[in-house]
């Protein structure tokens, strides 16, 4: 038995797709929630204020999660 054999093997690190990774689905979080800010300030339609909190915290949702993605 020699060293090489005593250690053990590392599993093959799988790249995650380049969409999927934490800088573009960060962006993409960031963009959400200022929509649904956006939504919230403007005075025109009622329909885009009631849509607004759930898609600002859509938004903060998926930046918690895609903040443990790898970069």
């Amino acid at each position: 038995m020699n060293a090489r054999d005593a250690t053990p093997r590392q599993p093959a690190k799988r790249r995650w797709p380049r969409w999927l990774r934490r800088r573009p689905m960060e962006l993409l979080a960031c963009t959400v929630i200022a929509a649904g800010l956006l939504m919230m300030l403007q005075p025109f339609a009622m329909a885009l204020y009631t849509a607004s909190f759930v898609t600002t915290l859509s938004g903060t949702v998926l930046f918690m999660v895609v903040s443990r993605f790898p970069d």
